[in-house]
């Protein structure tokens, strides 16, 4: 019996081990592979692309309003047939029918003035006006050139703000989207090892339901020659089941795990996929001064408190602007008038208008200055909540490169741990098929080295979140020691 059941006993633990099964059907797919698509193809990539170009035209149409602007504004035609009172010579009135044709054109050339937050335009116009009827008159009136000038004398320079807050307001949004497209890809690293852990679940429930179908072979020909008892057998089968159920359990997760990363990155339903294990990328230890420089240089948290504090500034500066409200119109130019297109530029005449209007509150209970107070507490408010931020910012970043630093330790335990814990499963199959260890034993080696497989991925992961969030509050590429940067006028067009 013996000499029988030995060349199966051999050939059965030659052919144990702890290497996983490979996916020869899927298709390779590496970490910045997964992170170069989902910065194409995702829809938070979409997302970030859109808020930028929603930026780039808002600071586009700031510009604009410092430049000429060209218009034309006219009436074509106004038809007019209607009754309206009248005033007679005797103080009465009396209804006159009113049956005219209008025509109105001007062309109008305006310039906002930024440093005094006034308009100024150069405009010609021509009106024409025929009344209907059978005695019925046409009258022209041109105005060649008129200069026209409209400036408020107290109010807060609207122009001028936002001659200091817009371009502000378009650095933070161009470090927002670096930092989306950063965030896209911590979004991507949590997918792609998400998945590549329920891979290497599969492969580890494929090699213990292999080891578990093997071994309960070697115990029933152990247990004709006597060597285990029937409680050990059972327990071996026991094992079998459960590795045969967690087998049907990790392929379940990992077909979830495909679909949720192919679906974020934008691929095809059925594209198979197969993740690779990452290497690290930075050995040194971070310091926490330079990173910190690096995200206050970078981050689009400086903008922001900068952009915050400006605002404030200028909802203090409106309010003040409101306790005195003083305009000044001014035109001048020359126009004519005539029954006929070809003379009525002629015989011109000068035509000035000069006005200033003036609103001063006599009595509005205190309304004005207390809105000026609330500017003001709110600017406080504003400055204490930045300077609270600040704290929390810095924080952040303390917090941060602690953990990175201490990552890459917990990385190189996690590997070693499990290149230890495979050898020790290996070897207690050995020492198993020799009798010197129970199945307890067994089942305790198997789960240390499944453990330790895990953990070895999942402190993976860690290291590479904590790299790509670093990236993302410091806008720095550490692999090239530069500042994270791209063409903003090509992305956005």
């Amino acid at each position: 019996m013996y000499k029988k059941i030995m060349p199966l006993l051999l050939l059965l633990t030659h052919s144990l081990g702890v290497v996983a099964q490979e996916n020869s059907q899927s298709q390779p797919l590496s970490l910045q592979e997964a992170i170069t698509l989902a910065r194409m193809q995702s829809v938070d990539a979409a997302v970030a692309l859109n808020e930028l170009k929603t930026a780039y035209w808002e600071y586009r149409t700031f510009r604009a309003d410092l430049l000429p602007e060209v218009n034309f504004r006219g009436t074509l035609p106004n038809y007019n047939k209607s009754y309206s009172s009248y005033q007679t010579e005797d103080g009465s009135y009396k209804f006159i029918r009113n049956n005219a044709l209008g025509l109105s054109g001007e062309v109008a050339i305006d310039q906002n003035i930024w440093f005094t937050g006034g308009k100024i335009s150069l405009s010609s116009s021509l009106d024409y006006m025929q009344q209907l009827g059978s005695d019925g008159k046409k009258h022209l009136m041109s105005v060649p050139v008129r200069l026209s000038l409209t400036q408020p004398l107290f109010a807060a320079n609207p122009i001028k703000w936002q001659r200091r807050i817009s371009p502000v307001r378009y650095a933070e949004a161009k470090a927002s989207f670096l930092t989306a497209t950063e965030e896209v890809t911590m979004r991507t690293i949590t997918y792609y090892f998400d998945l590549l852990l329920a891979n290497e679940n599969v492969a580890i429930a494929q090699q213990n339901l292999t080891n578990a179908d093997k071994l309960y072979l070697i115990a029933q020909a152990k247990r004709k020659m006597g060597q285990i008892s029937e409680n050990e057998l059972l327990q071996l089968k026991l094992s079998a089941l459960k590795a045969k159920a967690t087998r049907t359990q990790a392929q379940s997760n990992l077909n979830a795990r495909t679909f949720a990363l192919r679906s974020f990155l934008g691929m095809d339903e059925m594209a198979p996929i197969h993740p690779e294990v990452p290497r690290t990328v930075v050995s040194e230890q971070m310091n926490y001064n330079k990173v910190l420089t690096q995200a206050l240089d970078n981050n689009p948290f400086a903008q922001r408190i900068r952009r915050r504090q400006l605002e404030a500034d200028y909802s203090v500066a409106q309010a003040k602007g409101n306790l005195r409200d003083v305009n000044l119109f001014a035109s001048v130019g020359y126009s004519g008038e005539d029954n006929r297109l070809n003379t009525v530029y002629n015989n011109l005449m000068n035509n000035q208008v000069v006005e200033v209007g003036i609103t001063i509150p006599l009595l509005d209970w205190g309304k004005r200055r207390g809105n000026v107070k609330v500017a003001e507490s709110n600017r406080e408010v504003i400055v204490s909540r930045i300077k609270q931020d600040q704290m929390n910012f810095n924080q952040d970043i303390f917090l941060l490169v602690e953990q990175f630093n201490n990552q890459a330790a917990q990385l190189a335990i996690a590997s070693e741990a499990d290149v230890i814990a495979q050898q020790r499963y290996k070897s207690s199959i050995e020492t198993f098929l020799i009798g010197k260890i129970n199945t307890l034993d067994l089942n305790d080696a198997q789960l240390s080295k499944d453990e330790s497989k895990q953990k070895h991925i999942s402190e993976l992961y860690l290291y590479w979140f904590y790299y790509y969030q670093l990236r993302s509050l410091t806008l720095y590429d550490y692999e090239r020691a530069e500042p994270l940067t791209v063409d903003f006028e090509e992305v956005v067009r």
